[in-house]
Order: structure tokens, then sequence, then C-alpha cells
């Protein structure tokens, strides 16, 4: 369809939008006045991510620039993220995570599809989010978020990044909700960083054992100064990750296969090609279990076989101060999804059934 050029998301210039007809980021290029500067010929925008907040939409739309997202082509693999996150405490402090009430702080493609999992598992959860709660019809089973920091176990923010509007998300948790959090909560943030006020995060959880309380269980893939997230609160982590929540090899080839697919419309080509019949296959395809997933231990087993956390915490931790943030996330060691896993159950010899979760 044209000619490609590649370069490093934080360092795209003005300069190199000249003559350019399409541009295709992720969510660490700012597509705002001054990089599109000198982009002439400049028809369409995508961003191969559910966020769009580093996206001017509406400059965009002002010169007469298409712009495209990816939503929900992540979802799944940010929801197998927290789940197997989850699963680690469990492995650490005995935690089973499917008798604690768990808060979904934003139900939109992400925090639905962590919904689903969390049911078919019979774990009670509460629901926060405002913007639905206004505008659906159905609004008697959210709840405001003061009540889901006072009332659950675990909290998971999936909300997109806004300053304005009825409700911003813009350190949504700070220092003056942060006492409303219980003794011994454990918070998950896989959304965007500057959604949880990190200084005052860290500062609580210095008051925490200062007052001999409980220590936050803190899992955080997303951090406020990125790519430069706060060193002190790393340390006081039990997961830390280098924002790579949404990178299964599963959810890269869904925001591609998108963008491609509005890009052949652009330019009037044939989509032609469906990038989920070039995955590989996984390097653990299959298994086969005597029976049915029971207990979380088993379930733990089964998750951890196609992805577990504790992998991408190590890297962060020994790479992070040598190698950098951005590199981490460049150098992403391919991670698969539950789906390229097909398990066996096994009952007198004979299969009952296939199935994929």
């Amino acid at each position: 369809m044209g000619t490609i050029e590649r370069f490093a998301g934080r360092e795209l210039k003005a300069e190199q939008l000249k003559d350019v007809d399409v541009l295709l980021v992720r969510s660490i290029t700012k597509v705002n006045d001054e990089l599109l500067s000198k982009a002439n010929k400049l028809k369409f925008v995508g961003t191969a991510t559910i966020g769009e907040d580093h996206i001017d939409k509406p400059l965009l739309k002002q010169r007469g620039i298409e712009f495209s997202s990816a939503p929900g082509c992540n979802a799944t693999s940010v929801a197998e993220f927290v789940i197997s996150a989850l699963l680690v405490l469990h492995d650490r402090y005995n935690l089973d995570f499917i008798n604690k009430t768990i808060a979904i702080v934003g139900v939109g493609n992400i925090g639905k599809r962590l919904l689903q999992r969390l049911n078919t598992l019979n774990v009670d959860v509460l629901l926060c989010d405002p913007v639905r709660q206004d505008n659906e019809s159905d609004a008697a089973h959210f709840i405001d978020l003061n009540d889901a920091l006072a009332r659950a176990d675990i909290i998971s923010f999936h909300t997109p990044l806004t300053r304005d509007g009825a409700h911003p998300t813009f350190h949504l948790l700070n220092e003056n909700n942060l006492p409303l959090l219980k003794d011994d909560v454990v918070l998950i943030n896989s959304c965007r960083g500057e959604v949880i006020d990190n200084q005052a995060l860290y500062n609580h959880i210095i008051w925490r054992e200062e007052s001999s309380k409980p220590a936050i269980k803190l899992v955080l893939d997303v951090w406020e100064g990125e790519p430069n997230p706060m060193p002190a609160l790393i340390e006081k982590a039990e997961l830390a990750t280098a924002h790579i929540a949404g990178y299964s090899l599963e959810g890269k080839a869904r925001g591609t296969e998108m963008l491609y697919q509005k890009v052949c419309a652009l330019v009037a080509v044939p989509s032609t090609i469906k990038l989920s019949t070039l995955l590989p296959i996984a390097d653990v395809a299959s298994t086969k279990l005597a029976q049915d997933v029971t207990t979380t231990e088993e379930l733990k087993k089964l998750v951890h076989l196609v992805f577990d956390v504790r992998r991408d915490d190590g890297l962060f931790r020994e790479l992070l101060n040598s190698n950098g943030f951005d590199w981490l996330r460049k150098n992403y060691p391919t991670r698969r999804e539950w789906s390229s896993l097909q398990v066996e159950i096994e009952k007198d010899q004979q299969i009952l059934s296939i199935y994929r979760k």
C-alpha cells in the first residue's frame, strides 16, 4: 500500500511527517499541534491502543484528519494480567481472592472482560463507573468510588485518563480518599499511571508503616511520569511492570488488524489478511487434566502455565535502571493469552471435553 517508515515512539519529530499520508502510533507518541506542525498531507492517524489520551482529537477534527483507535484490542490481555497477579498473591500470602470482594473501577472493554472472568469464578464484585451510571438505564448495580474503596478487599482500576468533564479520572485515587482503603487491601492499576496520585500513594504507604498498619499489596503496571517511575514506589510494590498488561501477542495482533482494516478502507484496498491465521502455535499449546479445575491452586497452575506475571516483575526490577522503561516495552518477550492453550479433561480414560477459556 505504500512506503513504511518505522520510528521510536518518543522520538518522532515534526519534520518526519512532511509528505506523510498515514501515522500509526501507540500510547507513548503524543500526537499534538507541535508534532503535526509540518504534516502537510496527513489524512489518517491511528493508535493501536484502547486509550486515546495521547491524541489531540479536537485538533485532528479541526484539520480534517480521520482518526481511529483499537477499542477492546487488548482487553482480554489486561484482564488475564490481573488474574495472574491475584494468583501470585494467592501463592505468596494464601490470599484466596475468590472469597474476597473485588471492586472494578471503570467498566469499559477491559473492566467487562475482568468481570466476566470473576463472575465465572463466583467472586463478589462491586462495579464503579460514574459515566456509565449516568448514561445507562440499568444503573442500580453501580456504586460510587468512596463506597467501593471502603468496601472492597481488592480494587482494580480500568478507567481512561481524563482531566475534565463531569467525572475526570486524573488522580482519582488521592490523599483525600486513600484513608478509606481497608487495612489489608490489594490495589491494582493497569490503566494509566496518573489515575493514582503516586506521591500521595507513597505517602500513605509510609504513614501505614509508621502507624504499624498492614501494608497495601500493590500491583502497578502503570506509573506517573513514565518512562521514569518513582523508584521509592517500585520498592513498595508486590508486582511492578512496565506498562505491559495489554502486551499479549493476541492483543497486539488485534490492534494491528483493526488499524490495517482502517487503512485498507482509506486507500480502497481489500483487507484480505487475517492476523489470527499468522499467529504461531504457543510453546505450550495443550495440556490434559484428570478432572475439571475445582480449586484456586489448580487454577493457578493452569493460568501460570500460559502466563506468570512474576516473569515480567523480575525483568522490570533487574533491567529498568540499566536498560530503561521503553526498552523493556520494546523488547517485551512473547506472551500468549489463555485461548492459546487447549485443555483436555479426562475421566475413565476418555476425553469428556475440550475447551478454550
